[in-house]
């Protein structure tokens, strides 16, 4: 039997080079017969070596476990990409590049040696939680320009001690040109406020009541790395629940900060490469499975769902907080719902005042927010679903139409992208613009992004939809604004970061997007290359509702399907969905639907999860975006491997029939079948929607994007059974598949514009 190889790609940064590092890669390299190249450049070392995927796997950890010994990695970035024939291994001339004066690199959890002599009595810097050196700390967060030197950061006002100075200065040191070093004679410190923001203690002190405080229950607003977080007892459901009536989160997921890995894995599954995601120098929320025991946090931690987000302490004042604590904590983003994070005191004061009972405050100023990412591991690669810490604003490469653009991203989940040269570099997750205050952070990140890039002229790119506020704001703030198709700009995100060439089939399901016709789009098929898009299929339509609202309310994006279906007959018949509706809500909702009125109609994948979850009664309303969807996820029985039928007509585009499917949905809820049979059964229907497309297109590079494939089962179904099927699939490993990628798309497919007219 043939092994399917892959292009592993890696790219590593931090103290690797002088220090043996290519010689390593050569040697573990040679031993496992693996073929490609090795080579030091300005931005760090490139690795890229072909071979059976498992192989590659204990590749990438063989170089973590067994770097070499005064090596130090503060990131490591891999993706798999397809073969090009490599026939030996060698270390290639290193490169320099005039790029890294405009590489900005993202902040890096405190490393193994800053936090030895964090906890070495006999160490200046003993117990002091701003220690950092060049291999870890504070990066982008502070960063006020380029180039990188201390007066261009936060930092500025903080003058070195003579110690501090000798570090610095010191080319053997490793503190040498350390922009954010300091100690606790010259450096920032913490104190301890009460609500009213006066002074209760400093320092060690400070540190000394805020545990208190948490043991006896008070909620304290933390001033982190690149904004404040919300800490509260993890243990203890009232105290846990108080902190959800305050911040008014009724039932959507806390994340959960561990003292150590022992505590995490008593709690949750942990895979090798879940293990190294939470130790990374990223060191991002990853989402794991409980186990199925009583477990140390709360059940309305993560109410209903089988997973937790879970991180451990990255910044030395982290380690220092969960040391004393050894329990696990509530750490969420500070803010009011649907605003962005906090980064100030002033604002924190005052935002916060019916939330925080205390604020363990630090002077070293944030200069942007940015956010602890998210990240989940599926058939075995990261799939990042949040960029923020640790991520940006690393770049993607393409090939630039030496232009520069700017991306708007989309409404939900936003992100920025500016091009520099043959890089997009992507912002950190900025999130909904639904209020006035995210709007004013988006406009500052663009004002940010404009400046650190020394950008003068620019080509503006945003969304097609005409109500999106980042469309809204780019067509007053810049001339001749390249508008981008939502479900392309997935496409396009997706292929970018998978460096895919030719022809490929993209698959774009989602929520919601604004479709070329004028309707909601969300289950959409294209045919893509090098230079254009082609939609070539897509859902049924049918009418949502209320719009906006049934987005909130699955029962009415279950009744609009119905109705598609059936008709006004519908509202004589006895179909439970209409026992999820007072009589008054009926004779609204019948009257909307028949006339047409506020009903828009959409082809959405995103919302036939929705619908059927109503239908199977797992939820009619929800209290977070994608909530019903997760739901139905988690319900599927994974030993189920039917599938419901479904109908293609050949039209222009293709037209994907639901209705077979939801009628065999509605016999199965009649005949009493269980529910996670009937999840199961939909998920197995949707993977082979996509098989079927796939064979009728004929063409084998598949790519697949947008939110729907954050689902495990969804993505990971797709992959293995188009896989079987002989196709070659690309997913998102490094860019969120959901609408955190699409200012990348965006640029992408504005690039294409003005490279097709040379």
């Amino acid at each position: 039997m043939a092994i399917n190889k892959q292009r592993l790609k890696i790219t590593i940064r931090g103290a690797v080079q002088g220090v043996g590092f290519r010689p390593f890669i050569y040697r573990i390299a040679n031993e496992m017969k693996l073929n490609g190249w090795v080579l030091n450049s300005s931005l760090g070392v490139f690795i890229e070596v072909e071979g059976a995927k498992f192989v590659l796997d204990n590749f990438v950890l063989k170089i973590e476990n067994e770097k070499p010994l005064h090596a130090i990695i503060n990131s490591l970035e891999f993706s798999f990409l397809d073969t090009i024939g490599f026939n030996k291994f060698e270390i290639r001339k290193s490169e320099e590049t005039e790029e890294v004066s405009a590489f900005i690199v993202p902040d890096i959890a405190v490393c193994d040696d800053c936090l030895q002599e964090m906890n070495n009595p006999n160490d200046r810097r003993y117990l002091y939680p701003f220690i950092n050196c060049t291999n870890c700390g504070p990066r982008f967060s502070i960063i006020e320009s380029l180039p990188y030197d201390r007066p261009n950061t936060s930092m500025k006002s903080f003058e070195m001690c003579d110690e501090c100075r000798e570090e610095y200065e010191n080319p053997t040191d490793r503190r040498f040109h350390a922009q954010p070093t300091a100690c606790p004679k010259c450096g920032p410190w913490i104190e301890l406020w009460n609500e009213k923001g006066e002074k209760i203690s400093v320092k060690q002190k400070a540190l000394n009541d805020t545990v208190e405080k948490i043991k006896d229950g008070k909620i304290i607003a933390l001033k982190g790395l690149g904004g404040y977080q919300l800490l509260v007892d993890a243990k203890k459901y009232e105290w846990v629940q108080r902190l959800r009536e305050r911040k008014n989160r009724e039932e959507k997921p806390f994340a959960v900060m561990f003292p150590g890995i022992e505590k995490v894995k008593a709690d949750c599954e942990v895979s090798k490469f879940e293990e190294r995601l939470l130790s990374s120098a990223e060191s991002p929320i990853v989402l794991l499975k409980k186990k199925n025991q009583k477990l140390s946090v709360a059940d309305n931690i993560s109410p209903g769902n089988p997973f937790i987000g879970v991180m451990l302490p990255y910044t030395p004042l982290h380690h220092l907080l969960m040391k004393m604590l050894d329990f696990p904590v509530v750490a969420t983003s500070a803010n009011i719902s649907e605003e962005p994070m906090v980064i100030s005191e002033s604002i924190a004061l005052e935002k916060l005042k019916n939330i925080a009972d205390f604020y363990l405050v630090h002077n070293r100023p944030i200069v942007r927010h940015v956010d602890d990412s998210i990240v989940r591991v599926i058939s075995g690669q990261e799939l990042v679903m949040r960029r923020a810490r640790g991520y940006a604003p690393l770049p993607i490469p393409i090939k630039s139409s030496d232009k520069t653009f700017i991306a708007a991203g989309a409404h939900l989940k936003n992100t920025i992208a500016i091009t520099s040269k043959n890089n997009v570099f992507i912002s950190q997750h900025i999130g909904d613009l639904e209020t006035e205050e995210s709007l004013n952070t988006y406009k500052t990140v663009i004002a940010d992004f404009e400046t650190l890039y020394n950008t003068d002229t620019v080509i503006a790119v945003c969304d097609m939809h005409p109500e999106y506020l980042s469309s809204k704001y780019f067509k007053d703030k810049y001339d001749d604004v390249i508008q981008v198709q939502h479900h392309a700009a997935h496409i396009a995100s997706c292929r970018a970061e998978n460096q895919v060439t030719g022809e490929a089939l993209g698959v774009s399901w989602d929520g919601t997007g604004f479709g070329e016709d004028g309707s909601i789009w969300g289950g959409e098929f294209f045919i893509s290359d090098d230079t254009s898009f082609t939609h070539v299929a897509q859902f049924r339509k049918f009418s949502l509702p209320g719009g906006d609202q049934a987005v909130k309310e699955p029962r009415r994006t279950a009744l609009g399907m119905l109705f598609e279906m059936f008709g006004a007959k519908l509202f004589d018949s006895d179909n439970p969905i209409l026992f999820q509706f007072s009589e008054n809500e009926i004779n609204v909702l019948k009257q909307m639907l028949i006339k047409g009125i506020n009903s828009p109609r959409t082809s959405s994948a995103g919302r036939l999860f929705d619908a059927v979850s109503a239908l199977i009664g797992l939820r009619s309303k929800i209290n977070y975006e994608g909530q019903a969807a997760m739901m139905l996820e988690y319900l599927v029985n994974q030993r189920e491997d039917g599938f419901y039928k479904f109908g293609l007509y050949d039209k222009k585009p293709i037209l994907i029939d639901w209705f077979p499917m939801i009628k065999e949905i509605l016999k199965d809820i009649s005949d009493k079948i269980k529910s996670d049979i009937i999840a199961a059964k939909f998920h197995n229907t949707l993977v082979e929607i996509i098989l079927n497309i796939a064979q009728k297109i004929g063409i084998k590079k598949v790519v697949l994007s947008g939110g729907c494939f954050q689902n495990a089962v969804l993505l990971e179904n797709s992959i293995n059974k188009l896989n079987d099927n002989g196709f070659k699939v690309y997913r998102h490993q490094r860019i969120p598949p959901n609408d955190g990628g699409i200012s990348l798309g965006q640029v992408v497919i504005a690039n294409q514009k003005f490279r097709n007219k040379v």
